[in-house]
């Protein structure tokens, strides 16, 4: 059984990112942290609404399994 590797997200720590998530769901952020299974911290999160209103949430924890797509908003 192999061993699994830490996501390469040193690159974009402290950097301003977008994920989108399963569920339609979209959030933008500043990635503080991650762990092996890519469950990130996301800090100064804003959670986009399809109607585009943003709704501010501060620091969430999101889980590696429910997203789709991470994007660093800021030059890598």
């Amino acid at each position: 059984m192999s061993k699994a590797h830490p996501p390469e997200l040193k690159k974009i720590m402290d950097k301003k990112s977008s994920l989108k998530l399963n569920g339609g769901r979209h959030v933008q952020g500043i990635l503080q942290g991650f762990d092996l299974f890519m469950n990130l911290v996301v800090d100064e999160c804003v959670k986009m609404a399809n109607s585009g209103q943003k709704n501010n949430t501060g620091m969430v924890v999101t889980r590696g399994n429910s997203i789709i797509m991470l994007e660093a908003l800021e030059r890598v």
